[in-house]
């Protein structure tokens, strides 16, 4: 079992955060970002790698999850909130600048850290989440509209629906959620519409013995992820979803563009995070490298840690020099 640092527990934007770090702290910070529902422990691949290399490395519990604070209102997880718990981090760390590095809900916080905190940044690393601009139209709208109601983030705007049904039995929710080699992108294309309607919390309920592809995580692994989120609950994280029309709403007047270098991670056979959505990036984007990892899906730095340390390692000796910002 990979050994993972214990937490640094700080004080930031109203909230405590426990803080996981690796690596010299003279050298250039990386902030892992994970995602849903996921922990900074997600990153328990990278810490050392990244470290190894001389980088100084800063994966938070976020906001719902884990060690840190889980506040009770649904608007206290918007995108104003979840990035400026991060400049918090950096500030109780010394750290006037760093590199962001966000998978899945943390990839969208990482390319939001730019566009709403610019002079603490350095440079962004997508890993399968690609930079969403700014729709013209209500995101939830738009996904009820493509994909219908059992949508998976439609179904997470219900209060205490999706929580409920998750914490009932965490250890399957783990297994469900966490699977390698479930479906190739070329098989899910060649579905018919009702199978690529993304109704995870329908293919929940079906019998865990129809479930595709086998467990990502050892038994070690999985304890880790059960026992936190039973104690936890999942609704922290569900409310990150919850704020995707406010977050909206909210985000009208900001400039759609990242001025900073950035590397954009796809996974071949992620399918709620697919490569096509990459496509049109440069316009938002125009300092900007992509790598694709194949035969890899959604739970990309831990279903392929070394090839996501080589690309993420590789591009960041490329793109920047220590000591300079």
């Amino acid at each position: 079992m990979i050994s993972f640092p214990s937490p640094t527990m700080i004080k930031t934007n109203g909230i405590d955060m426990a803080v996981y770090e690796a690596g010299p702290k003279d050298g250039i910070p990386v902030v892992l970002c994970h995602g849903f529902p996921e922990l900074a422990y997600s990153w328990r691949h990278q810490l050392p790698a990244l470290a190894a290399a001389g980088y100084r490395v800063v994966a938070p519990d976020q906001r719902g999850y884990g060690l840190t604070s889980r506040p009770a209102a649904v608007e206290q997880y918007d995108m104003e909130h979840l990035t400026a718990d991060l400049v918090g981090m950096l500030d109780a760390f010394g750290i006037r600048k760093a590199v962001f590095c966000g998978h899945d809900w943390g990839g969208v916080v990482a390319w939001n850290m730019p566009l709403l905190h610019g002079t603490r940044v350095k440079g962004v690393i997508g890993l399968n989440t690609p930079f969403f601009a700014r729709p013209p139209f209500d995101p939830i709208t738009g996904l009820r509209a493509a994909y219908g109601d059992d949508m998976y983030m439609v179904e997470f705007q219900k209060p205490g629906a999706a929580d409920a049904v998750l914490a009932k039995d965490v250890a399957r929710s783990f297994r469900f959620f966490m699977r390698r080699n479930a479906i190739t992108q070329a098989e899910f294309q060649a579905a018919p519409k009702e199978a690529r309607s993304l109704a995870l919390l329908h293919a929940f309920a079906s019998d865990e013995k129809g479930w595709r592809g086998e467990p990502l995580l050892t038994l070690e692994e999985s304890k880790v992820y059960v026992d936190t989120f039973t104690r936890t609950g999942f609704t922290g994280g569900i409310n990150w979803y919850r704020n995707l029309t406010r977050n909206w709403q909210r985000s009208a007047a900001i400039t759609q563009l990242v001025n900073v270098p950035s590397l954009m991670i796809m996974a071949e056979d992620d399918v709620v995070l697919p490569p096509r959505l990459t496509d049109g990036m440069a316009e938002y984007v125009p300092d900007l490298e992509k790598a694709l990892i194949q035969r890899c899906g959604h739970w990309t730095q831990q279903e392929c840690p070394d090839s996501t340390n080589t690309i993420i390692i590789d591009w960041l000796k490329r793109r920047f020099i220590p000591g300079l910002d």
